[in-house]
């Protein structure tokens, strides 16, 4: 066998209603590792990709959403199934996207299949939790049962390239929203890896839609898209956390902010010395406000009385 072989790159695409185009400008930008390393080069995502992915996550939603929870629930654990299938993939570009060592990496993969499968469980659960029946005076039951918002918007974590990124997509999904993501700017491929992952897996395309680019560039057209019903600002700056919050308030988007610590001047400062601070734990239990971020209170009035013949009340 020749040693003269000649070395074959990957070739990183979108992932937009699940298929995998190259940007429709057609540009890409050099990734790097931690020291300077050339990576590969990303698709640079243009505003009609941005277009694209709302309209293939809209077309996703009236499927996804009117899916049993239960069964949402089995095909994000055929998602954590797959990531799991591919652990050293995902190891060895987390370690060279945030500069760990392939012991610390791993640790950060394992931690990321696991809160997938923690959401999986969340799906089926998560209704019994925020819903319920309401005391009412009068022959009346109110009944209160959460529904998800519709496309939702997320900037991916900058530090966090995997476990952060699967702990802002997973939870948004888990709750039966569909979902376009900006990936990290200076780490995008470990999330670019993910879309094939999720095209491999049970999801339905278009559930889930992974961008990359600058963060900004493609945020600002999302943040106005009409068709776009929230938006989670974690991978955002204070300033841009506030022009996204300005043109998101057009058609009342509901907006998940930044982490608090981003917001503060004085733990800014702080983590001016520590980049990795100023993002929010990933480690730390998820709690679930990022389930309930993005699901809308539906409340229905019944009257109450005795059966009739053919056994409905009135």
């Amino acid at each position: 066998m020749s040693d003269n072989r000649l070395s074959v790159f990957k070739t990183y695409k979108l992932y937009v209603g699940g298929k995998f185009p190259r940007s429709e400008s057609g540009r890409v930008y050099e990734v790097t590792d931690s020291k300077g390393k050339w990576l590969a080069n990303a698709p640079q995502s243009s505003r009609k990709d941005a277009r694209d992915a709302v309209v293939a996550a809209r077309k996703a939603f009236g499927g996804w959403s009117g899916a049993t929870a239960y069964n949402r629930g089995q095909i994000l654990y055929r998602v954590a199934e797959m990531l799991e299938g591919r652990r050293e993939q995902f190891v060895r570009e987390v370690a060279e996207a945030e500069g760990l060592s392939k012991s610390k990496a791993a640790a950060v993969v394992d931690a990321a299949v696991d809160r997938w499968v923690w959401y999986a469980g969340w799906t089926d659960k998560i209704a019994q939790v925020v819903g319920g029946a309401n005391p009412v005076a009068g022959p009346f039951f109110n009944l209160s049962t959460p529904e998800p918002t519709g496309v939702v918007t997320v900037l991916a974590p900058q530090e966090s390239s995997f476990l952060g990124l699967v702990s802002v997509i997973a939870p948004v999904i888990a709750a039966g929203n569909t979902v376009v993501v900006v990936a990290s700017a200076k780490a995008p491929l470990p999330a670019l890896s993910l879309g094939e992952v999720l095209a491999t897996s049970d999801l339905p395309g278009g559930v889930v839609n992974v961008l990359s680019g600058k963060t900004a560039e493609i945020a600002a057209p999302l943040a106005a898209h009409q068709d776009v019903n929230g938006i989670d600002l974690t991978g955002a700056d204070a300033d841009l956390a506030k022009e996204l919050e300005i043109a998101a308030a057009d058609n009342l988007k509901r907006v998940s902010r930044p982490p608090v610590s981003r917001r503060h001047p004085e733990k800014e400062a702080q983590s001016a010395a520590h980049p990795r601070a100023v993002e929010s734990d990933w480690t730390a239990d998820p709690g679930t406000h990022r389930l309930t971020a993005f699901l809308e209170t539906k409340t229905v009035w019944h009257p109450t009385g005795a059966l009739g013949a053919s056994g409905s009340s009135y």
